[in-house]
């Protein structure tokens, strides 16, 4: 795209266009997250039913998350080939028909196989939604416009978990898998109004249907230039595209999300698969084990979009370095015996620090990488990133075995935040450095030329 589109986009008025594809993408994710903590809110049933060892039904719910790994990595270099929209509309058709399908699995193998294929999907989906709305989000509430829009991921989180009180107690627990044939229904309506990346149609040459999306961004100004004197955007994605996720600067602020993105997930479910197993086993009943995890994904919301809102006003990644010292703390009160408000309060931090965060996460990869290689970028980022989901629940599984006491499975899980902290406080004053160092270069040859 051109510097002048670019420009056009960043200084936008939100109007009814941003809303739209903000609700969405709002509404891809709160059915994304939907599919994926359901495993959580049906795990204390399938133990029982199926017999299985904590160790196994960990096991089981990283399937889904090792999908999700792959998902995330070939999605997101897929989109930047093949358009967002049609990734988006594959991911969807994944993660819905394959979670409506485990509710007829007899077996964990069944069970298993539909979970890692429902993941490829569920994986595939947040790089490419996060993209698209970075991309149409005007610069001045873009961290904000992300986080609300990924906060639908808690909102499915918290469908799931009061469904599953209303449901698994009458119906049994393959009812909650039933709502997830939905989202494959609606395709049809979300395809009819979901924009495709503006620079994908530039590349592709559809200039009128891009010039019909400029039209409903900027009404009053619609002759601005599709190309011309460029930015980075227009540059065609690379068949090697990862190998550009580390050139010049790009190594260590990558290896630093990586880091980040491992870590926090790592977190996030290793709470949202154990959270009511471990509440139940501590003597909570298996309705107020299910209130807690409303609870943390109540405070995610919150945390996200307070945190996208202090993200455009000070500094992304500054905010999460102190978002995921939180999260250390509270998640370790969690587990100690404190009064019950303390620890619900506990726990909505602990959702606003570790969900929130990783939304917020996936906020900060966008800004940081240019447009032609997101997708690339926040795929792998994702991608690297589920290799912790997949340690979470495993890990959950392992903890629970061992019977240790409450505080010591909290503690253990409170480590990465501090990992978290460190890669992303290192990553902002790597990004201070660099900032620093363009300001300095920029203002040299003034002063030359002014001697």
């Amino acid at each position: 795209m051109s510097n002048a589109l670019t420009a056009l986009i960043n200084n936008a008025k939100f109007n009814r266009f941003h809303l739209r594809t903000l609700l969405l993408c709002a509404l891809i994710i709160i059915f994304d997250g939907y599919d994926l903590v359901v495993y959580g809110v049906v795990l204390p049933v399938l133990m029982e039913q199926w017999s299985l060892t904590p160790v196994q039904a960990g096991a089981l719910g990283s399937y889904a998350l090792f999908g999700m790994m792959i998902g995330a990595i070939v999605f997101g270099q897929l989109a930047d080939r093949i358009g967002r929209r049609l990734s988006i509309a594959i991911c969807i058709a994944l993660f819905s028909g394959f979670t409506f399908i485990n509710a007829f699995a007899s077996n964990v193998t069944e069970f298993g196989i539909c979970r890692f294929i429902a993941g490829l999907g569920i994986g595939g989906v947040m790089p490419n939604v996060v993209a698209l709305m970075n991309e149409y989000s005007p610069k001045k509430m873009r961290g904000t416009l992300v986080a609300i829009m990924f906060s639908g991921y808690s909102v499915g989180g918290m469908m799931a978990a009061w469904l599953g009180m209303q449901m698994i107690p009458q119906w049994g627990w393959q009812s909650v898998f039933y709502v997830a044939i939905l989202p494959l229904v609606l395709l049809p309506l979300i395809l009819a109004f979901l924009p495709e990346s503006l620079a994908f149609l530039i590349r592709q040459g559809k200039r009128d249907t891009a010039k019909k999306i400029i039209s409903r961004i900027a009404p009053s100004n619609t002759d601005v230039p599709l190309k011309g004197e460029e930015d980075d955007s227009v540059v065609a994605p690379s068949h090697f595209g990862v190998k550009q996720l580390f050139n010049g600067q790009n190594a260590l602020p990558s290896i630093l999300l990586w880091c980040a993105f491992f870590c926090c997930l790592l977190m996030v479910y290793a709470l949202t698969s154990w959270l009511p197993k471990l509440m139940n086993n501590a003597g909570f009943s298996l309705g107020s084990s299910l209130q807690f995890l409303l609870v943390l994904n109540v405070g995610a919301i919150a945390g996200a979009i307070y945190g996208g809102w202090l993200g455009d006003r000070s500094n992304l990644p500054k905010v999460l370095t102190f978002f995921f010292i939180a999260a250390a703390v509270s998640i370790t009160l969690m587990g100690l015996d404190i009064p019950s408000f303390v620890r619900y309060l506990a726990i909505a931090v602990a959702g606003a620090a570790t969900i929130g965060s990783q939304i917020l996460l996936y906020a900060c990869a966008a800004q940081y990488y240019p447009l032609h290689i997101r997708s690339t970028g926040l795929g792998w980022a994702s991608g690297i990133g589920r290799n912790g989901a997949i340690v979470g629940p495993l890990l959950g599984g392992y903890l629970l075995s061992e019977q240790l006491e409450l505080h010591l499975n909290f503690m253990v899980f409170a480590i990465p935040g501090i990992i978290c902290a460190l890669a992303m406080g290192i990553f902002y004053f790597h990004q201070h450095r660099a900032s620093s160092a363009k300001h300095i270069s920029d203002v040299q040859p003034n002063v030359v030329e002014n001697a």
